[in-house]
């Protein structure tokens, strides 16, 4: 896990300027590889403290600052702790939708690895699978044709090679199952510009869904200990490195991106989705966490895109008191930095 979240924070740092390049969905704010990078980033730098021998976890009531050790857990012999720890961190960095979405992903595939000291084919699927169904539920307004669609194609692939070896665990089927899951994303990749129609009509494919078949082939990559495949990106619309950034000539969204953490029982949830829905596009929120305070409330990632952020912030701030607020304009794209430019 160490060397996946390492290898995919390297890897999209090299490609974040063509991901930025294509990003013209949901909005053509040429910041899909920038946020990718930093949330993966957060997840992996979450693992470089881990000590080789035994691992502290945050506790999971919202102070960052809290650690538990014990039993002392050996890091190398629990893959659902130690991915957990690092989906936590990057749901609390989550930039923008695809890191959000990323990190759903990241918290969800842990849950089926927890205690579980090597990861085998049964498992890839079902963690891929439990990511994908979370990462679908996370969105208000979930659409085919984006980094949705290739989770789901992954986690299929996945599972319908599981099915064929009737749940063999062995190293061979892993690998097989890893095959799968690359070959199945590539494949969702190029339908994408087919699915959505800003894509087809800019004659490119789906930025976020080209970040997430490379966070998948590093993964490929750390635990076969193969070299990644360059080769997945020849031929994908509006990829190559001559390519011109196709997002520059798209109307500029003039919205904004508000994004906090937040401490909510489930019907304060609920009811700030429904208004959330109500006031703007691109509505994510997600579970922080598993458990719940003594008043019954849960921490929840706030993702939304609105026309003027006064009314959500007022809305946010009446159900709770947000942490990690930020207020970003759309039309202003991040370097690798995470400041505008």
């Amino acid at each position: 896990m160490k060397r996946w979240l390492g290898k995919a924070e390297t890897t999209l740092g090299n490609h974040s300027d063509r991901l930025n390049a294509i990003n013209i969905f949901p909005v053509a704010d040429g910041d899909t590889g920038t946020n990718l990078y930093l949330t993966v980033r957060a997840a992996a730098r979450a693992l470089q403290d881990v000590p080789t021998e035994t691992a502290a976890l945050p506790l999971l009531n919202g102070d960052p600052h809290l650690h538990v050790v014990g039993p002392p857990l050996r890091a190398q012999n629990d893959v659902g702790a130690v991915l957990a720890r690092a989906g936590q961190a990057a749901m609390e960095q989550a930039r923008g939708n695809s890191g959000t979405l990323f990190a759903v992903f990241l918290c969800a595939a842990a849950e089926p690895l927890a205690g579980h000291a090597r990861l085998s084919s049964p498992l890839l699927a079902a963690a891929l699978n439990r990511a994908q169904i979370r990462a679908w539920s996370a969105l208000s307004d979930p659409v085919p044709g984006t980094m949705l669609s290739v989770m789901e194609a992954a986690g299929r692939a996945a599972a319908a090679v599981d099915a064929e070896h009737d749940g063999d665990d062995s190293n061979h089927t892993l690998g097989l199952a890893l095959d799968a899951a690359v070959g199945a994303a590539l494949a969702a990749v190029v339908r994408t510009e087919d699915q959505l129609e800003a894509l087809h009509t800019a004659h490119v494919v789906d930025a976020g869904g080209v970040g997430m078949l490379l966070i998948l082939d590093c993964l490929r990559s750390a635990v076969l200990g193969e070299e990644l495949q360059d080769q997945l990106f020849d031929g994908l619309h509006g990829y190559d490195v001559q390519a011109p950034h196709i997002h520059a000539d798209l109307p500029r969204d003039d919205g904004v991106e508000v994004m906090c953490t937040i401490r909510l029982s489930p019907l304060d949830a609920a009811t700030l989705r429904q208004r959330l829905d109500e006031m703007g596009e691109s509505v994510i929120m997600s579970q922080v966490g598993g458990d719940a305070d003594a008043d019954g409330a849960y921490r929840w990632r706030v993702h939304v895109h609105v026309c003027d952020p006064a009314p959500a912030v007022e809305l946010i701030r009446s159900l709770g008191e947000p942490s990690d607020l930020t207020v970003s304009d759309l039309a202003l794209p991040r370097d690798l930095d995470g400041h505008e430019r």
